[in-house]
């Protein structure tokens, strides 16, 4: 690899870092002071698309990248919350990637491009799985949020419930809503 794109693959993933720092601006509607980063709802939904995968049937490991980079082009354009987007034009996923990697070594590019398009585009049973996978992470999120007080937080967790479709993603949605985040404390942890 030559020092024109190692530096360019490099630069992507210290632009990666940004998403450790980046709030999910969406929970601030719902009045949470110091809402999830974009990375901490990264990380879970990757997991959650993992186990997801493994209920339903498909790749794991597909749908664990899948839902590893869904949300990596909010270091340029931000999280834009669902009600902002009712009156901005952001450039699409597929594009801000295109951007981020145009100075990475072509093979890095080709692959985050392909990855994102995929979720962005794709109708696999993988992306139907992923895209679950969101949205679970996102009522786990707010049921979390409703424990902590945030009362308007269950309009996320109702929204996004409303929209699951694959059973084994409703079959955990259902259960969590009969859990409370500290129960697998007192369950597993003996």
């Amino acid at each position: 690899m030559d020092d024109q794109h190692a530096r360019g693959s490099v630069g992507y993933l210290l632009e990666m870092g940004a998403l450790k720092r980046g709030k999910r601006s969406g929970w601030w509607i719902a009045g949470v002071k110091d809402p999830e980063s974009i990375a901490e709802h990264s990380f879970r939904t990757a997991v959650i698309g993992s186990v997801l995968a493994m209920l339903e049937g498909v790749d794991p490991a597909k749908v664990a990248l899948l839902c590893t980079f869904h949300d990596t082009q909010e270091t340029r354009v931000g999280d834009i919350p669902w009600i902002g987007r009712r009156y901005l034009t952001a450039a699409s996923n597929e594009k801000v990637t295109a951007d981020q990697v145009a100075d990475a070594h072509p093979a890095v590019a080709a692959g985050i491009q392909a990855i994102v398009e995929e979720y962005e585009t794709g109708d696999s049973p993988e992306v139907v799985v992923a895209h679950d996978a969101d949205k679970l992470e996102c009522m786990l999120q707010g049921l979390e949020y409703l424990e902590q007080g945030y009362r308007n937080a269950r309009e996320w967790v109702d929204s996004t419930r409303a929209k699951l479709k694959t059973p084994s993603a409703i079959a955990l949605a259902d259960a969590a809503q009969d859990m409370s985040s500290a129960e697998w404390q007192r369950t597993y942890l003996r």
